[in-house]
């Protein structure tokens, strides 16, 4: 599995960006996706991760509500659409995915991700 996470850049409080990840090597459909962020100096958190099936979403309570994540399974990629951006949101974004056994299961844990992109610089100016 491979993927490839790009839409990053540089933008102002206030403004949108929309991450894409591509995935390719394996069957699509049957993998659970996720979005995580590292800045410097800090650990790789969770942003927000969707279920194979797409059905099922989750988001780390700082971004609900402004992040939207979102899998188009014809063009195998995954998008964080990123509304309302705030400094804080400055971080190197990274897509993540695993094989998952169920329809509905959402990945949250740094753990449960097998396969990694490599990065996408998002800055955000205040």
């Amino acid at each position: 599995v491979q993927l490839q996470a790009s839409g990053g850049g540089l933008v102002q409080a206030g403004g949108s960006l929309r991450l894409s990840c591509a995935f390719s090597g394996r069957d699509f459909r049957s993998y659970s996706m996720g979005w995580f962020r590292q800045a410097p100096g800090k650990e790789r958190d969770f942003v927000a991760a969707i279920s194979w099936s797409g059905g099922m979403t989750s988001y780390t309570d700082s971004v609900s509500g402004r992040f939207t994540i979102s899998r188009d399974d014809a063009k195998n990629t995954l998008y964080l659409q990123m509304n309302s951006l705030k400094p804080e949101d400055t971080a190197v974004y990274y897509c993540a995915t695993n094989f998952a056994s169920s329809i509905r299961r959402v990945i949250t844990t740094l753990g449960g991700y097998k396969y990694w992109g490599q990065g996408t610089q998002v800055t955000v100016s205040s």
